[in-house]
């Protein structure tokens, strides 16, 4: 199977860079698989699971809190808000940052519409995570 090469960045490292077969990835409108040869584009990713898959097997999974993904028919480039690998979810933290954004949507009740749609995607993201880490 044809391959492409596969960037994922966080502010704070590079945490993938290699040739993969296929990645899924969690853009805003739903899942989106993602194989050599893809129509160029630029989505905007939700929090939720990077699938990478190689030989026909998912070889690594990461949560991702948000972004953007760069598609092109040779590379994909996510510039992530927050990345960690599945492996390295804590329930613990994930069920605290979900109480937090849910708390932070509450308080925004009587905001302008941006701030109530800002931490909506707070608690959207951190319902993931829990998801993930229970997953995990």
């Amino acid at each position: 199977m044809a391959s492409f090469q596969l960037e994922l960045v966080s502010p704070e490292k590079l945490l993938l860079s290699r040739a993969v077969e296929m990645a899924v990835i969690p853009a805003a409108e739903g899942e989106m698989g993602v194989l050599a040869g893809h129509a160029p584009m630029i989505v905007a990713l939700r929090g939720g699971v990077i699938s990478v898959r190689e030989g026909g097997q998912v070889t690594e999974q990461l949560f991702v809190a948000g972004g953007f993904a760069e598609v092109a028919p040779d590379r994909v480039t996510i510039l992530a808000d927050e990345a960690t690998p599945l492996a390295s979810l804590s329930k613990s933290e994930a069920q605290q940052r979900l109480a937090e954004a849910e708390a932070a949507l509450s308080a925004a009740a009587n905001e302008t519409p941006e701030k109530r749609e800002a931490a909506m995607a707070r608690v959207l993201s951190a319902r993931a995570m829990v998801e993930a880490a229970l997953a995990a």
